[in-house]
Parts: C-alpha cells; structure tokens; sequence
C-alpha cells in the first residue's frame, strides 16, 4: 500500500490530474460560495430590519406607559403654582442661573421654574429638617447660639444646593463634551473638505458622534437648526459657545465666524484646532496621571503599611510568644 501510494505521488500524469481537480473545486466554490452568502445577507438584513421594527414598537409602547403616567401626575403644575402665587421670579430670578441651566443642559421654562421652587423649598425644609433634630429628637446638650446656629447653616446649605448640584451637572456635561470635541472636529473637517456645507456638516456630525456623546450631538444639532433659520449665522456660533462654556468650542466658533465673515479657508483651522483639543486632553490625562502619587500617599500610610507589617512581623510574634 505504502508502494503504491509513492508510485501515485511519482506519476506526474496522476499529480497533474489531482492538482486540476482541486483547482477546479476551488474555482467552483468560489463561484458558488458568494450565492449562499447572499441569500445569507438577506436573512441577516431581514432579521434585523424585524428586530428594529420590534424594538421600534417597544420603545413606543414605553413611551406611551410614561405619557400615560406623566398625565396623571401633575408636578410641574404644582411646581409653577408656587411659584406664581409667591412670585418667585421676581425674588430668586437670576440671568446667570438661566445661563447655567442651558450649560447643564436643561432647556426652556420648566427647568427654570423648578429651579427656582427648589431654591425656596430646600432651605425651608432643611432648617425645618435641622430645628426637629436638635431640639426634639436628639435633645443636643449645646448652648442656644450654637443650636440656632446648626438651624441656619442647614437653611444656608438649602438655599446652596441648587447651585451645587447645577455646578456638578455642569462640569460632568463639559467634560462629556470635552473628550468629544476633537473627534467631532475631525469628523467636521472631513465633511467640510468633502464639499459639504456648514450646515449640512454639522447635521451630519451630530447624527454621528451621538454614540460618544449625546451632549455634544444635541448641541451640534440645535446649531445646525440655528445656522438654518437665524439671519445672522454669527449669532449660532455664539450660542454655541455660550452653552458649552469651554475654551476649545470658543475658539472653534471664533474661527468659524471669520470663516464666515472674511472668506478665510477652514480646513486649515479645524485641522490645527483639532491637534490642539486632542493635545488638551492629553496634557489633562497626563496631570491626573501626575496628580495620583501625592493622593495615593495617605491611603498608603493608613491601609497598606499597617497590613503589610503584619504580614511582615506577625509570624515572628507567634514564634516568640510561642517560644515564651
């Protein structure tokens, strides 16, 4: 057997006609091969299309449940009720407070409207909160100043808390921006250099970049909507910076108002600005990276070092006190 199967590997006619069938099966399944994974695209493209189709009819049935819900609760109405009946607006109204709720991303009346109820129901409760504790459920042995004291620094940190938990919103949407923008930059240069408009560039950056950052696509979005319909286009860019409150956005808008206003070439700039937001937040990673030995040093000291010296000494002390 093993004779004959050299004798076969010898024969060239018999090589030559094994080395022709395998090409030729080759060829065939090439040829056939694409077929089937034709029919198999449009089984996976059908699948798809039903399984959006059911998570479209799903996301409508959630949407419907929280209309439905919203319709019998009537928070807002209450909310804008105190606030007429006391006139709030007039007392705790503040433009700055207007501009920080469009930074945190709170658009229209509502959310000014409830910010101002929470400015005026967070200290009441609070110092309400404070005069329950101290002088009836926990009877603190402390002298009368220092307990009205307690009572009106829980009123201060009430009146506070708005501003603080409008401050943290804030810094958390900057930054979700922040790690966005220079890739938004790059996909804006090459729709801008691919011919695009402005508009039609930003309007497609925002379709785009939704998935790193649905912040900085709702605010590409709503330029794009102002760059359609405002009259001046020098308005958009402002309002644009205005809303972010970030440096780099500033300077990309400054650069898109020249642009607009002198004719200026803009793929140079949204190239080099790009360069530059990316290298920001690099040099930000890198001063964090920087910042982590001193704040690692008193964890070190309160946790690791105890341990570790009772690892390193408490098999000794078993020995001596064994051998006591």
């Amino acid at each position: 057997m093993v004779d004959f199967l050299v004798a076969k590997l010898h024969d060239i006619r018999f090589m030559t006609m094994l080395l022709a069938a395998i090409a030729a099966s080759l060829t065939a399944y090439t040829l056939v091969m694409p077929l089937f994974a034709g029919e198999n695209l449009n089984k996976r493209m059908k699948a798809v299309a039903s399984e959006r189709e059911r998570l479209r009819q799903r996301e409508r049935e959630r949407l419907a449940k929280s209309e439905k819900v919203s319709l019998r609760q009537t928070p807002k109405q209450l909310v804008s009720k105190v606030v007429d009946d006391f006139n709030l607006t007039k007392w705790l109204a503040q433009e700055a407070a207007r501009d920080k709720l469009v930074m945190a991303g709170y658009r229209g009346q509502a959310p000014y409207v409830t910010f101002l109820f929470a400015r005026a129901v967070a200290p009441i409760v609070l110092f309400i909160g404070a005069i329950l504790y101290v002088f009836v459920i926990s009877h603190l042995e402390k002298s009368l100043p220092i307990k009205i004291g307690i009572c009106v620094g829980a009123a201060y940190l009430g009146l506070q808390a708005p501003m603080i938990f409008l401050k943290n919103a804030i810094s958390k949407r900057q930054l979700q921006i922040k790690r966005a923008f220079p890739d938004a930059l790059d996909l804006l240069l090459i729709c801008i250099e691919s011919g695009m408009s402005v508009e039609v560039a930003f309007r497609k950056v925002a379709t785009e970049i939704v998935k790193q950052s649905v912040a900085l696509s709702e605010e590409f979005a709503l330029t794009t909507a102002e760059l359609s319909y405002l009259q001046d286009r020098k308005m958009a860019y402002e309002n644009l910076a205005a809303r972010t409150g970030l440096e780099g956005v500033k300077s990309v808008c400054l650069a898109l108002m020249q642009s607009e206003r002198y004719g200026t070439p803009l793929g140079q700039s949204l190239r080099v600005m790009a360069q530059e937001n990316r290298d920001m937040r690099m040099n930000e990673a890198e001063k964090k990276a920087a910042a982590l030995p001193p704040k690692l040093t008193v964890p070190m000291i309160l946790f690791f070092l105890p341990v570790l010296f009772v690892v390193i000494l408490g098999p000794t002390g078993i020995k001596v006190a064994e051998m006591q």
